[in-house]
């Protein structure tokens, strides 16, 4: 294990998968699918690998650009009338092997394909 006694000299890792939700708080109604579609359009622009879920967004990249892009969605909402945003963001990263969220979610695919059906299919 290294260690690195100038920290400004690290590094953030090459590529990184996050999950994230933001969520808008002090809106006129409980929904938020309008600031939703707003930040799908920002992650479409930003060139980035992304999926939709019904609990957020996954976006893969360098972590810079990933960190960008999230930081980036938190203003465009703030410039949009949206006073105060809680994020939940999960973040992974790996130096063994190269994987997208596709890939993650195909392997498990893959073993339930192996039992016959997918979980939640009829």
């Amino acid at each position: 294990m290294s260690s690195s006694s100038d920290i400004t000299a690290l590094q953030t890792p090459p590529s990184c998968t996050a999950d994230f939700c933001l969520i808008p708080l002090g809106t006129p109604t409980a929904s938020v699918s309008k600031e939703v579609a707003e930040v799908q359009r920002l992650l479409k622009k930003s060139g980035l690998k992304y999926s939709m879920h019904s609990a957020g967004t996954t976006v893969e990249g360098s972590w810079d650009k990933v960190m960008k892009v999230i930081g980036q969605c938190h203003t465009m909402l703030h410039q949009n009338g949206v006073v105060r945003i809680q994020s939940d963001i999960r973040i992974g990263t790996r130096t063994d092997k190269k994987q997208g969220f596709q890939d993650k979610v195909d392997a498990v695919k893959r073993l339930l394909e192996a039992d016959g059906k997918l979980d939640g299919e009829e």
